[in-house]
């Protein structure tokens, strides 16, 4: 799976220029399906977000609405209750999976729960485009920093580890709403393992085991997680 993990989603030509790379046609001959899954797990986000969200009505963090040729919705706890080769088949035939921010570690569950993250390895041809928890869901760990609800299977931090990074989204300018770079630097240092901070106009991209960063803003690593 080629991944584009973003802070905010596709705020700037770069990582727009990324994302049209990583598809390797136009947008409009791509289909997308937007799981809206973690936003129903954080404590800030309401049902009108998530509808933003999946009808492409957020101008500040763009996915949906970006001129894709059919957008559908996967909404993650719905799955199990469907026949696995129905929704297997919807994944299968969309070009890109469009993955809204909210609460990683709530994601993470029903992407265990659904069976979403026992297909990640054979969707060898996807694209996975994350936003904020989107992204972090990805990754070994979130941090202590970013838990709001608490798995009841697995407790603690722990997300899907598929890459070996974790991240510190919405990295703000001084002053500015957001993670600061004095917080970023403290997360860092409980998180055990590399990190990047990076901020809305920042993604990571992920492809064949390669990592690099697409930005017109502000980011960090942090090589040993300190």
């Amino acid at each position: 799976m080629k991944l584009l993990l973003t802070s905010a989603g596709i705020t700037n030509p770069s990582i727009h220029d990324a994302l049209v790379g990583l598809l390797d046609k136009p947008i409009d001959e791509s289909s997308a399906l937007c799981i809206p899954t973690a936003g129903y797990g954080h404590p800030w986000v309401s049902p009108v977000r998530a509808s933003a969200f999946i009808s492409g009505r957020e101008p500040e963090n763009p996915m949906a609405g970006l001129g894709w040729r059919s957008v559908g919705v996967l909404e993650l706890t719905a799955l199990p209750t469907i026949a696995r080769e129905r929704w297997t088949g919807w994944v299968a035939e969309a070009d890109v999976l469009l993955v809204n921010g909210g609460d990683a570690m709530y994601l993470a569950y029903w992407m265990r729960q659904s069976g979403l993250a026992e297909l990640l390895p054979t969707l060898r041809d996807k694209v996975w485009v994350g936003l904020s928890a989107g992204s972090m869901v990805m990754t070994p760990r979130v941090g202590a920093e970013f838990l709001s609800w608490d798995p009841p299977l697995t407790p603690g931090d722990e997300t899907l580890g598929v890459v070996d990074f974790s991240i510190c989204p919405h990295l703000a300018e001084p002053g500015a709403p957001g993670n600061t770079m004095a917080a970023a630097e403290k997360w860092a240092s409980g998180i055990g393992g590399p990190a990047y901070a990076i901020d809305d106009r920042t993604a990571i991209r992920v492809v064949d085991g390669t990592v690099d960063v697409v930005s017109e803003g502000n980011w960090k690593f942090f090589p040993g997680g300190s």
